[in-house]
């Protein structure tokens, strides 16, 4: 961890009330934890200190809707005056020179950015972040968002912002047992975000809080939720999808366990079997994901291929591996698929579906984005709920999907899935 001058004094006590106060306990959480997280690549103390206390000097009426916030960001997306390096050996020394919009966006509602978070190299492949999961040093926090995760759940930050191509954002929520969002597909803008694969890439948050999330897309521009039923008038689904077994005895367990107690709480629960195509969307996925990743990546396999990792060479050579024809059957069957998934789930609240094969495994290994790829493919919003434990009490989620562009009515609904669980002392878990 890279750190400017300016680190936290020891009189957080005597300014807890003050966001100065909460910066410094953040700062010092983070001197304590982050020799065994490792969740970042730089902090600006100096800088968040001299923020913090520029937002405590505001009046009350000029106070932004984020005021206060504390954030990190994952290393491909800049900001100003701090590394963007995307954890990659071209763009050692790297510094942005302004904020990307999505950052920028944040300050302005009074977010407090503390620093850079790790991720897998390029957001895509090849190196690892060397995070680890909070819960358990050996295992991974997922990938690539593996920072941010990780920074939210060790309670360095309140706010994280990620990316997910496949299931960068969603797989290291469940691993870390936080709430994960990957919006509808083009709601936050992706300028100064490096590029994968353009008809994926999309900017998510990882949280400790659903309000937070909301409030978030709020400040995004999201249109307001729409009308959100009663617990009891709630309809939901539960798709296993086609992978469901390879997911893991205790996974499957806990996911069980957790349809029973949303049961419990008066939810309807209708099984899906089949949705149109689902089968094939993980093929289709990888097609258009590895020829738009020979756009992104072609230039420097040309150009500076000696420093270029191994898998990003196999993406800028993959017309050999995907065709024209094999595209474009790929993005025909994801258009359709998108419509029919739509038409499917009409008059459902949500659907509920597995957001990881199990609890997170030993090592740095991004994990499977299997059970990820689909909803990313199909542009829709998803949520990771962490409200289970597996193996050795690791943290498993569960996701919470719906269609394009319903972001806070899903929100809405998770929340109330939620308060529904807490009132019956089953949820918050002590993630």
């Amino acid at each position: 961890m890279h750190a400017k001058t300016g680190s936290p004094s020891t009189s957080v006590a005597s300014v807890k009330s003050t966001i100065e106060g909460q910066v410094r306990a953040a700062l010092s959480r983070i001197a304590e934890r982050d020799t065994t997280v490792r969740a970042w690549t730089h902090v600006d103390a100096a800088t968040a200190l001299a923020r913090a206390r520029a937002l405590d000097a505001l009046p009350i009426t000029a106070c932004g809707p984020l005021h206060g916030i504390k954030v990190g960001v994952k290393d491909v997306i800049a900001v100003a005056n701090m590394p963007l390096t995307h954890n990659s050996p071209l763009f050692t020394g790297q510094v942005a020179s302004h904020d990307a919009p999505c950052v920028e966006t944040l300050r302005a509602a009074g977010a407090v950015i503390l620093g850079k978070t790790d991720t897998t190299e390029f957001a895509a492949a090849g190196r690892n972040a060397v995070t680890a999961n909070p819960h358990n040093p050996e295992r991974t926090p997922g990938g690539s968002s593996a920072g941010s995760a990780a920074a939210v759940a060790d309670r360095h930050v309140d706010l994280a912002l990620a990316t997910q191509t496949g299931g960068s954002t969603i797989r290291p929520a469940s691993f870390c047992g936080v709430h994960g969002f990957k919006p509808s597909w083009g709601l936050v803008s992706r300028e100064d975000v490096k590029f994968y694969a353009n008809s994926f890439d999309t900017v998510g948050w990882h949280t400790r809080s659903l309000a937070l999330i909301d409030r978030v897309c709020s400040v995004y521009g999201f249109a307001q939720a729409g009308p959100v039923p009663d617990t009891g008038d709630l309809r939901l689904g539960w798709f296993r999808t086609p992978w469901w077994d390879t997911m893991s005895a205790d996974g499957q367990a806990a996911l069980e366990g957790i349809l029973a107690k949303l049961g419990e709480a008066g939810i309807a629960i209708e099984v899906i079997d089949r949705l149109p195509d689902f089968e094939h969307l993980n093929d289709d996925h990888r097609a258009i994901l590895f020829r738009e990743g020979a756009a992104a990546f072609r230039n420097l396999a040309q150009a500076r291929g000696e420093l270029l990792h191994p898998d990003f060479h196999l993406r800028a050579g993959s017309l050999d591996q995907f065709d024209d024809a094999r595209l474009r059957q790929a993005r025909d069957r994801a258009a359709l698929a998108m419509l029919a998934y739509e038409k499917a789930i009409a008059g459902l609240d949500g659907v509920l579906a597995p957001s990881a094969p199990g609890v997170a495994p030993i090592g740095r290994s991004p994990g499977d984005p299997l059970f990820n790829q689909p909803w990313t493919l199909l542009q829709a919003p998803v949520l990771n709920l962490p409200l289970a434990r597996g193996e050795g009490g690791m943290p498993i989620g569960i996701s919470l999907t719906g269609p394009r562009y319903a972001d806070r009515r899903l929100v809405a609904v998770a929340q109330r899935l939620e308060d529904s669980l807490a009132s019956r002392g089953i949820f918050p878990t002590d993630a």
